[in-house]
């Protein structure tokens, strides 16, 4: 029993917690918290217009990047787990809603030919796959100080530019805490569901349906918790300062 606990809790410490921050010395953890978010967002534009070859260079790159990084192929496995989900949901519900207008044309003959993933479902899970990949950069080699410090550096010196152009006016609403706990909370999201799905299992629950129905409430009932002690907590710091 007791072999079978400490094999337990080591598969738990050691299973890879999605976009979680990990500390290295690399390159790309050296770089500016803004100047990540920046590359991330116009190659995220970039990408919707590239086409599929492009797309399968990118995610290599990347993926090569990651290695980099020091980001071992399993972590990286874990970052594309909500890709992976996404891209089968939508292959299923195409599939599915493609077999009911055959059925309803009395065309059986094509029925094989829906479960063939088609051009522009590649192309989107492609792109869906390359956006994960440059989130989990991001979060991989940049903590929610960085974040916070980074965006909090980017507002100032842009209330400063404005300030001058507008003619002394000051602008009195902030937005970089905002985006910033925002940022940083994604990472926590997948935090709490490993919590409650290893509390789970740890009831000997079983995967499915069940499962989703009960952890979704949990898991927006902590993530809203969560909120709440974040909030009191900057409406404390304000008020101090």
């Amino acid at each position: 029993m007791a072999v079978r606990k400490n094999t337990r809790s080591k598969f738990i410490r050691s299973k890879a917690v999605i976009f979680q921050y990990k500390t290295q010395k690399s390159a790309l953890h050296k770089v500016p918290a803004v100047l990540k978010l920046f590359f991330l967002l116009s190659l995220s534009i970039i990408c919707m217009a590239l086409p599929a070859p492009a797309l399968l260079s990118g995610i290599v790159l990347l993926a090569v990047a990651a290695g980099c990084c020091r980001i071992t192929p399993r972590e990286q496995l874990a970052d594309l787990r909500p890709a992976f989900f996404y891209a089968s949901l939508m292959y299923f519900i195409s599939v599915f809603s493609s077999l009911v207008e055959i059925l309803q044309g009395s065309d059986a003959a094509l029925a094989f030919a829906v479960f063939l993933p088609q051009e522009r479902f590649v192309l989107i899970a492609l792109r869906l796959v390359f956006v994960v990949q440059l989130s989990a950069l991001l979060f991989r080699s940049t903590s929610s100080v960085e974040l916070r410090v980074g965006l909090g550096r980017a507002e100032f010196a842009l209330r400063r530019f404005l300030r001058r152009g507008l003619g002394g006016v000051s602008l009195k609403t902030s937005c970089s805490q905002s985006i910033a706990l925002f940022l940083s909370f994604i990472p926590e999201i997948f935090e709490s569901w490993r919590q409650i799905n290893f509390a789970w299992q740890g009831r000997a629950g079983k995967p499915g349906l069940a499962k989703v129905k009960t952890l979704v409430f949990v898991l927006i009932s902590l993530c809203m918790e969560k909120a709440s002690r974040k909030a009191a907590a900057l409406e404390a710091r304000a008020g101090a300062d």
